[in-house]
């Protein structure tokens, strides 16, 4: 089977959710869910994959700082995720839509019968027009939390795996920056922005440098490992700045936003 044009995976990260204290930015999920109502809207199925579990659940605890000790991770993680879950409930509801929760772990994806199942669980989900949030199950899995190498990387793989998993036609990464660069802009403020990306080699994981934000754990180098693994089963994948949600309107209709690694069938 090809992969079903009309389905984008969408992948938000902890920075986009949150703002510069640290707390909940009520705006960015307001606007996040009006964008993806309205693609919805479009005709495209849409499936959302969120981050951001331990931090909103830390502010909402009134915690200083992100726990360090593994119990309180864990006890944000379910904090968090179900104040998560309110607020996308809410806001996607004010826009005309139905969300539903699939929170996930490694062993779903290895083992082929919970792979089978969830696939299935996708399918009627979206066939009955309802908008799937995914994430990591941090409140039980301590690996994802803590392992250096970690099956889904603060949510980037995970949103590759489930773009190959339902044969989505494009990936979208929200980050913190506005796409890949030939050097860092944090550190090199005249580094220009690459647009299209056809091949992933050793020489651009050399560009991508090590970890990201403050708030998330992702870095670039996890959205590379993202891209390479959806486009290689030819899903187009677009990394762009997730303060700026209404630029999926300019990916499906086929303009450039971001950094778009191609798709590369057949290999």
């Amino acid at each position: 089977m090809g992969l079903i044009q009309n389905r984008i995976v969408v992948k938000v990260g902890t920075s986009s959710l949150t703002n510069d204290v640290g707390n909940t930015n009520l705006r960015a999920f307001d606007k996040l869910a009006l964008v993806l109502s309205d693609i919805a809207n479009l005709g495209y199925e849409v499936i959302l994959v969120s981050s951001g579990a331990i931090a909103v659940g830390s502010s909402k605890m009134g915690l200083k700082e992100k726990p360090k000790s593994m119990r309180m991770k864990q006890a944000a993680a379910a904090v968090g995720q179900c104040q998560n879950m309110f607020l996308y409930d809410k806001f996607f509801g004010e826009y005309g839509h139905t969300i539903a929760q699939i929170l996930l772990n490694a062993a779903d994806i290895e083992q082929e019968e919970k792979k089978e199942n969830l696939t299935n669980t996708f399918n009627a989900l979206l066939e009955s027009g309802i908008i799937p949030i995914v994430n990591e199950n941090d409140s039980v899995s301590y690996t994802e939390i803590e392992s250096k190498d970690r099956l889904f990387g603060d949510n980037d793989m995970l949103s590759a795996v489930v773009s190959v998993l339902v044969q989505a036609r494009r990936l979208v990464i929200f980050s913190d920056i506005d796409g890949f660069y030939e050097a860092d802009p944090r550190f090199h403020p005249d580094a220009k922005l690459i647009r299209r990306i056809e091949t992933i080699d050793e020489a651009l994981y050399n560009l991508a440098g090590g970890a990201g934000s403050r708030r998330g754990t992702g870095g670039m180098r996890t959205k590379l490992q993202a891209a390479e693994l959806a486009t290689r089963q030819g899903i187009d994948v677009t990394v762009c700045n997730g303060k700026r949600p209404e630029a999926l309107y300019e990916i499906v209709n086929g303009i450039p936003a971001g950094t778009l690694f191609a798709g590369r069938p057949g290999i």
